[in-house]
């Protein structure tokens, strides 16, 4: 279904678990290549509840977002750690604007924040998120999953089902974009 198409998912230290896994699972699942993108601070990173380790392929500096069709953030305490670093910001500016699809799960949206991409879309979170992504100019609703535009984003680990079917719905059209309807 998804063959050809190589996603990026991007991991820092304390990244949530369940989210990382899932995401990773389910596109490989349809014939998606997962490349695994570190911030280069280590070659390995552990999820915040202990359950998952996992390897870098690569460091957001030794990749172009142009091989990409997809960057996904998972939540955790990752997010707030990857906007730390400048190549990681890049990394998803770029792609975005590039129009490649962006996802993004519960504490997610805050590299978007840091990548000022989020002005004037309509995103979700993590509700604890809601204040400043509002703060940064996003329209932001408590929706299972919101798209907007090449923009998903997501609220939590039980909304993966629809998070994941919107991403490879996104993948599956023409021009990589898709309106996702329940």
């Amino acid at each position: 279904m998804l063959d050809g198409k190589r996603i990026a998912i991007l991991a820092e230290e304390d990244f949530e678990d369940f989210e990382f896994m899932e995401s990773s699972r389910a596109l490989r699942e349809v014939g998606a290549r997962v490349i695994v993108v570190g911030s280069g601070s280590r070659e390995t990173y552990n999820g915040r509840r202990g359950k998952v380790t996992v390897r870098v392929d690569a460091t957001a500096d030794q990749i172009c977002p142009a091989d990409f069709d997809a960057v996904i953030i998972p939540g955790g305490y990752a997010p707030d750690n990857m906007r730390m670093y400048p190549t990681m910001i890049d990394l998803v500016k770029i792609a975005y604007g590039m129009g490649k699809v962006i996802a993004a799960i519960c504490h997610g949206p805050q590299l978007l924040i840091s990548a000022g991409m989020i002005k004037g879309r309509k995103v979700t979170s993590w509700p604890s998120l809601a204040v400043d992504l509002r703060n940064a100019g996003a329209d932001w609703v408590d929706e299972p999953v919101v798209q907007d535009d090449n923009l998903i984003t997501s609220r939590k680990c039980s909304d993966l089902p629809r998070f994941n079917r919107a991403i490879i719905l996104a993948l599956k059209t023409e021009d990589g974009l898709r309106t996702w309807l329940d």
